[in-house]
C-alpha cells in the first residue's frame, strides 16, 4: 500500500513539473510552434484596374442580366423522382416459398424493391400552379417532388403527358407560385441571347448563357415543330428546363444534346415554345395532344429546282382523304403560304398547322406548273395510326447482318448493301426491360440496342439504343431494318440515340 501511495505521489509530482516547464517555454517563446512571427508589412490594392466609367456599358449589362435572372429563378423548379425496381435473389432451394408463394399476409424475403432516383428540370407555367417539364423526365415514375427557389419542396401530380412530342405537365398546390409567360418562338432568330436554367447533375438554379444557334433542327415525328439550336450550356439533369430571353420569357424546353461524352459540347436542342404552349392547352383542356394535320408527304424545295426565287415545300404526294386530298393539292404543287403566313422549310409547315385550331378553314397559296393559285381546306385532327400509314417511297431491302436474322428472302438488289449501306457495320438487338435497367436508361426509351459497331467514326457505341432514324421510330428490330433498308447509302442521317440518362441526335453523312 505504501509503495502504491509514492508510487502517486511520483506521477503527480513530475505531471506538476512538467506542466511548470511547459507554462514556463511558453511565456518565453520557447516553443517555436506556438512562437508570434515578426509582423509582416503588406500594402492592398485600394482602387480597382479599370474605372468604373471606362466599363459602364458592361457594368449596366451586369445588373440587367441579374435582374433578368433575378426574376425568373422563382419560376424554376428541380424535378426529383423515384421508382421502385422490383428485384428478385435467385436461389436454387428456396425454404421460405412453401410457405409464402399463396399466402399475401406473409413477405418472400426474397422479394426486394429498389429504389431508382432521377432527376430534371420544370418552369412554373400557370397560376395554378401548373410545371412543364419532359416526359422522360416523370414517365413511370412513383413519386414526383418539386423543389422550388426558396428551398420548399412539393408533392406533385401528374396531369398529363406526350411521349412523342416528350412534354409533361405536373401541378403543384402552391397559391403564391410565380409562373412564367410563353413567348413567340416564331420571333426567335438565330444569334438571340437566351438563359438555360435548370438542375444539372443536382446543381440547382443552375444559369448558363448563350445564343439562339439554329432554328427548324429535326425534331422527333410529332408534327408540332422542330427544335431550336442554342450552345448555352444543357448537361443531363436540364432536361424539362427553359430556355428564357431577354424579357425573362420561355422560347424553349430543353429536351436533348448533341455529346460524345455525356455532357454539354455547345449543340443543345429545346422545344420551340409554340409547340410548348400548343401542346399544354391541348393537354389540360383535352387530357391528350390534339394533332391536326394536312395529309401530305413533302420535301423542302432546292436551290434550283425552278425558276422562282422562292422557299416553299414540294409535295410528293397525298394521303387519300385528308385536308390536302380535299383541296384538290396534288403531287408536284409547291407550297408557299399556309393561312397568310410564309413557308420557308418542311418544318415551318409541319409547326404552322400544329398550331391550327382544328376544324377551322385556311387558306393555301401553291404553285401548280409554274402558275400560282390558291385553294382551301379545313384542319382536321391527326388520325391514330396516321404515322404508321405513311410509306417509304423506296422498298424496303434487308441489310446483311448476322446477329439479326431476316423476316423474308433477300431481294435480287441485296448484295450491293453490304458495306455501302447507312449503319451497315451496326449490329442491333430488342431492348428488353432488363436490358434497360442494366443500361440505366429512362424507362421511356424505346428502340434497339447496338450491340457491336465495326466503324472507325466513333459516333456510335456498344449499348447505345437507337430510338429513330430520320425521325422514324424504330420500337423493333423489325422496324429497324424496314427503315435502313430505304435509306439512301449517299445520304445524310439523323439518329436519335440514347446514351445511359443523356438523349442526343447522332448525324451520320456518307463517306
Amino acid at each position: 500500500m505504501k509503495n502504491l501511495i509514492k508510487f502517486l505521489l511520483f506521477v503527480g509530482l513530475l505531471a506538476a513539473g512538467i506542466s511548470a516547464l511547459y507554462d514556463y517555454r511558453l511565456k518565453h517563446g520557447g516553443l517555436n510552434l506556438l512562437a508570434r512571427a515578426t509582423p509582416e508589412k503588406y500594402t492592398l490594392a485600394s482602387s480597382p484596374s479599370v474605372e468604373p466609367k471606362a466599363v459602364a456599358t458592361l457594368d449596366a449589362l451586369n445588373r440587367e442580366r441579374r435582374a433578368l435572372v433575378g426574376s425568373v429563378l422563382p419560376s424554376v423548379v428541380s424535378i426529383k423522382t423515384s421508382r421502385k425496381v422490383p428485384m428478385r435473389r435467385q436461389s436454387g432451394m428456396d425454404p421460405f416459398e412453401f410457405f409464402y408463394r399463396n399466402n399475401r399476409q406473409f413477405r418472400n424475403p426474397n422479394d426486394q424493391a429498389r429504389v431508382q432516383n432521377s432527376l430534371g428540370s420544370g418552369v412554373i407555367v400557370s397560376a395554378e400552379g401548373h410545371v412543364i417539364t419532359n416526359n422522360h423526365v416523370v414517365d413511370q415514375v412513383d413519386e414526383i417532388e418539386v423543389a422550388m427557389s426558396d428551398g420548399r419542396t412539393k408533392q406533385a401530380r401528374l396531369v398529363g403527358a406526350d411521349a412523342t412530342v416528350d412534354l409533361a405537365v405536373l401541378k403543384i398546390e402552391d397559391p403564391g407560385v410565380k409562373p412564367l409567360k410563353f413567348g413567340d418562338s416564331d420571333a426567335v432568330q438565330a444569334g438571340d441571347f437566351v438563359l438555360a436554367i435548370g438542375n444539372p447533375f443536382g446543381f440547382e438554379e443552375t444559369v448558363t448563357d448563350g445564343i439562339v444557334s439554329s432554328k427548324g433542327r429535326p425534331n422527333r415525328v410529332d408534327g408540332l415543330g422542330d427544335f431550336l439550336q442554342t450552345n448555352a450550356a444543357i448537361n443531363p439533369g436540364n432536361s424539362g428546363g427553359p430556355l428564357i430571353n431577354l424579357q425573362g420569357e420561355i422560347v424553349g424546353i430543353n429536351t436533348a444534346i448533341i455529346s460524345r461524352s455525356g455532357g454539354s459540347q455547345g449543340i443543345g436542342f429545346a422545344i420551340p415554345s409554340n409547340s410548348v404552349r400548343s401542346a399544354l392547352e391541348s393537354l389540360l383542356k383535352q387530357g391528350r395532344i390534339i394533332r391536326g394535320y394536312l395529309g401530305i408527304q413533302m420535301r423542302t424545295l432546292q436551290n434550283g429546282q425552278t425558276d422562282q426565287e422562292t422557299d416553299g415545300v414540294v409535295v410528293e404526294d397525298v394521303i387519300p382523304g385528308s385536308p390536302a386530298a380535299e383541296a384538290q393539292i396534288q403531287r408536284g404543287d409547291l407550297i408557299r403560304k399556309f393561312d397568310g403566313r410564309e413557308v420557308k422549310s418542311l418544318g415551318a409547315l409541319r409547326s404552322l398547322v400544329s398550331q391550327v385550331e382544328l376544324n377551322r378553314k385556311i387558306e393555301l397559296e401553291v404553285v401548280r406548273n409554274g402558275k400560282p393559285m390558291k385553294v382551301e381546306t379545313e384542319i382536321k385532327e391527326q388520325p391514330i395510326d396516321y404515322l404508321a400509314s405513311r410509306t417509304a417511297p423506296r422498298q424496303p431491302r434487308q441489310p446483311q447482318n448476322p446477329q439479326i436474322p431476316p423476316q423474308a428472302p433477300p431481294g435480287p438488289d441485296e448484295e450491293d448493301l453490304q458495306d455501302e449501306a447507312p449503319l451497315a457495320g451496326v449490329n442491333v438487338q430488342e431492348l428488353t426491360p432488363d436490358l434497360a435497367r442494366s443500361l440505366n436508361v429512362p424507362a421511356g426509351v424505346r428502340g434497339v440496342v447496338i450491340t457491336s459497331v465495326n466503324d472507325s467514326s466513333g459516333e456510335l457505341r456498344k449499348g447505345d439504343v437507337i430510338e429513330e432514324v430520320n425521325q422514324q421510330p424504330v420500337t423493333s428490330v423489325a422496324e429497324y431494318r424496314k427503315v435502313l433498308g430505304a435509306l439512301d447509302a449517299n445520304g445524310t442521317h439523323v439518329l436519335s440515340v440514347c446514351r445511359g440518362r443523356t438523349r442526343s441526335f447522332v448525324v451520320l453523312r456518307a463517306r
